[in-house]
């Protein structure tokens, strides 16, 4: 019980950074979005259970090669620390920075010369695997859950919580986005959402950059 209080905290902190960067209009989630309105839902559907894939994925080797490196150097938390906390002051900046600008977003369809179904989740894990942007945010999530002597149990929760929040947000995306006025819709609240994100990466970098090693 003692080690859940303990841990705990960090594990709530690493789904809630994980959830608000889904929510986020990215590369990925417009590609989601535009190809259940431009092609259909089901092909939609595909696409995003590719994206969350390769998001859990990234979450394994994330969580086993960050547990593997602290176990062997426990002075590597910090450094991990460090360059997460920065990351997500970086992710602030920039939710800041979308926040006030006037683009709207734009929602695209990934679209191909094969478009069976198993070829756009194909599309969709590719994507999210040879996104390098995914590794650094991953660091941050696993390393704000995370700390010097973590048990393997820490690591699991984080993963398994941050991925079915993968699968729940895109399947809601490719369902929700198969209609027009959705897209338009959650356009409106595109300001809200990037200052929102902003605060909590800003919170969240200070924090990772002032933690302690448990």
């Amino acid at each position: 019980m003692d080690a859940l209080t303990l841990y705990l905290p960090g594990i709530l902190l690493a789904y809630s950074a994980c959830f608000l960067g889904l929510m986020s209009p990215g590369p990925n989630i417009l590609a989601v979005m535009g190809t259940s309105m431009s092609v259909n839902r089901k092909s939609g559907m595909a696409l995003a259970m590719g994206v969350a894939t390769g998001s859990f994925c990234w979450a394994v080797i994330t969580a086993s090669g960050l547990s593997a490196l602290i176990v062997a150097y426990g002075s590597a938390l910090l450094v991990i620390k460090i360059a997460g906390g920065l990351y997500l002051l970086w992710l602030a900046y920039k939710s800041f920075r979308a926040a006030v600008s006037a683009q709207d977003m734009e929602a695209k369809a990934l679209v191909g010369d094969d478009q069976r179904l198993r070829r756009y989740f194909s599309r969709g894990f590719i994507v999210q695997m040879t996104n390098p942007k995914a590794a650094f945010s991953w660091i941050a999530i696993i390393a704000l859950g995370m700390g010097t002597g973590a048990p393997v149990w820490v690591a699991a929760a984080i993963v398994v919580g941050t991925t079915a929040l993968s699968i729940g947000m895109h399947a809601i995306y490719a369902v929700a986005f198969s209609t027009a006025p959705m897209i338009r819709i959650y356009a409106k609240g595109r300001r809200w959402i990037q200052t929102a994100m902003g605060a909590f990466f800003t919170v969240a970098g200070l924090k990772l950059l002032t933690s302690r090693a448990p």
